[in-house]
């Protein structure tokens, strides 16, 4: 992988802990030579990630919205920082072009952006790893969800196989780096 996005809350949580692994993603994300592309923010955990990124000399670019830059949420040494008008407009930029996704815990936003990716991949549209960055089970019920979709039949057993997971950054990103793009053909 030589880029990568990066999508994570804009709070930092209740426990210090998810602010220590998003400055040890950025920081092993830098080290290893992945570019980063995150929400462009200041605040929360994507100021965390961003500030880790940038003590380490690593590459990273911002996408954010026209009405968060307005209201100086803009990181201010992320000096990459492209301003779009949508979150539909920075979800795809965030997306495109990038050899993989890693999501952070995160509220609706982070949420809403691992899905789109989840969706492109199950209609061919995006075929790389999608990895979850699973800190202290945060994402424990999400995963116990999709695998109660597939029980009922509503997601196949191939395409839950999207949804990469792990609770340490460095095996994640073994995971995602011998990934092998596997979406049913037809979902329906």
């Amino acid at each position: 992988m030589h880029s990568v996005a990066v999508f994570c809350g804009a709070n930092k949580g209740n426990d210090p802990v998810f602010a220590e692994q998003a400055a040890l993603l950025g920081r092993t994300l830098a080290q290893r030579n992945i570019r980063i592309l995150f929400g462009g923010g200041s605040v929360g955990l994507m100021g965390t990630l961003a500030d880790a990124v940038l003590e380490a000399g690593g590459a990273i670019t911002g996408v954010i919205t026209q009405q968060l830059h307005e209201l100086e949420l803009a990181h201010p040494g992320v000096q990459d920082l492209i301003i779009v008008e949508s979150m539909a407009e920075r979800r795809t930029l965030l997306i495109k072009g990038t050899d993989g996704v890693i999501t952070m815990p995160g509220g609706y936003g982070s949420m809403d952006e691992h899905f789109e990716a989840l969706t492109l991949a199950q209609l061919h549209q995006y075929r790389k790893p999608i990895g979850l960055l699973n800190v202290q089970g945060y994402y424990d019920p999400m995963l116990q969800m999709l695998d109660v979709m597939v029980q009922n039949g509503f997601l196949k057993a191939q395409n839950r196989g999207l949804c990469i997971d792990a609770p340490e950054v460095d095996q994640l990103i073994d995971r995602m780096n011998t990934y092998e793009y596997e979406a049913i053909g037809k979902w329906v």
